[in-house]
């Protein structure tokens, strides 16, 4: 560059400086004129915004002065405003802005240096919006990637309330903020976790994939990865059954098992905790189907140890066989006694077969379970026998 050309755009650089203040103006008053949602922003976001469009004019201005010279834009334009200014305006909206303020420069570049020089700085504002483009999706895109690391943080503190049993109205703020929309009834479902990879991007593709799968069926879906365990928390649940098999396929080999459902998120560790026992006890029913409920594996948690589904066992199928008028509770223990014969067990309780049957009927009606079904009947006989070990007299069993 000549010392003559030199001079020429420093010259035209002072006057472009001159001009910072009229030109900010006007693209303001373009902004209130053009841009419905900009006259709707509070006071505090409007200023922050002239702060930016200043910024921006400026920065143009000194990169003319010294085109060898390229600093950093984003920190140069983008610098002053605050970070949260991002979740206020979108990438739409500021890419309006910075169209509209290179039309406003181009509109007033006659008047700000003279017709002799306004095409060179026309062509150099060309050149610098490219600059400004780049410059507004690296904000954009660092502000989603904080966005995803902290809504990924907060995900776990949510997940992890509930394993602990410490939600509260705090919890479910912290879901709402996640887009839980707390439609109704909740359950938890529990497996492995997918792979060894669930970290970083791995994981955010996961838990993509799984609020995928449940928004497709209606659901909301809270997810995280515990030591090699998938924890998902599924809100809005009319059939638990089914909102297992919609997220089950996100789940690592082994049985994924179906909480309870519960009234909320705040009492989700109800589910939660029953969620954890299944899994604990589901190797005792290999041929489970996945994915099975809690609820479907009492007999499994109650060998295991699992205090709450003993007194659930005792509490559901004994206790309502027991209180009944008619013999329903030995009629049920006579059945699998002679391996599910309706007439064994009518010869050794000296009745009719068909007396047999009703018994059973009413037991089924009762519990819930049918005699005649193994699986069911290896239920009845757990609970008999847990029945059976707590005195009658006892209203709470201690088990």
């Amino acid at each position: 560059m000549s010392a003559t050309a030199g001079r020429s755009r420093a010259q035209v650089a002072r006057r472009l400086q001159k001009a910072v203040g009229r030109l900010t103006g006007s693209t303001l008053a373009r902004m209130e004129r053009d841009m419905p949602w900009f006259q709707q922003l509070p006071a505090e976001d409007r200023s922050w915004i002239g702060l930016i469009v200043q910024a921006g004019i400026n920065a143009f201005v000194a990169w003319y002065r010294s085109p060898g010279y390229t600093p950093p834009i984003t920190a140069e334009v983008f610098g002053a405003a605050p970070r949260a200014l991002t979740g206020v305006v979108s990438l739409h909206q500021t890419v309006e802005m910075v169209r509209l303020t290179i039309e406003v420069v181009e509109e007033n570049v006659v008047e700000a240096v003279g017709e002799e020089d306004a095409a060179a700085v026309r062509e150099a504002v060309v050149r610098y919006a490219r600059e400004v483009a780049f410059a507004t999706a690296e904000v954009y895109a660092r502000a989603a990637e904080a966005r995803g690391a902290w809504d990924a943080r907060l995900e776990a503190l949510v997940v992890d309330s509930v394993l602990r049993a410490e939600a509260d109205e705090t919890t479910r703020s912290r879901a709402s903020a996640l887009g839980w929309e707390d439609r109704g009834d909740v359950a938890v479902v529990l497996g492995r976790a997918p792979s060894a990879d669930t970290s970083g991007s791995a994981r955010e593709s996961l838990f993509d994939d799984v609020r995928r799968s449940a928004r497709h069926v209606g659901l909301d879906a809270l997810c995280a990865v515990q030591s090699d365990r998938l924890v998902v928390i599924l809100g809005g649940i009319a059939d638990p059954d089914k909102a297992g098999a919609a997220v089950a396929k996100h789940f690592g080999e082994g049985p994924v098992v179906v909480g309870p459902v519960v009234p909320d998120l705040v009492r989700a560790n109800i589910s939660a905790r029953a969620a954890v026992a299944g899994l604990r006890a589901a190797p005792g029913w290999p041929e489970a189907p996945r994915p099975v409920t809690s609820d479907d594996l009492l007999p499994e948690r109650a060998l295991s140890g699992d205090g709450h589904a003993r007194r659930q066992l005792v509490q559901e199928v004994y206790r309502p066989l027991r209180e009944a008028d008619d013999p329903t509770l030995d009629t049920v223990s006579a059945f699998l006694d002679h391996g599910g014969s309706i007439e064994g067990t009518a010869r050794a309780m000296f009745v009719h077969a068909n007396t047999v049957r009703y018994r059973l009927r009413r037991a089924a009606e009762l519990t819930g379970l049918s005699a005649s079904d193994p699986r069911q009947a290896y239920t009845y006989r757990v609970a008999l026998t847990l029945g059976r070990l707590t005195s009658p007299e006892t209203t709470a069993p201690e088990l």
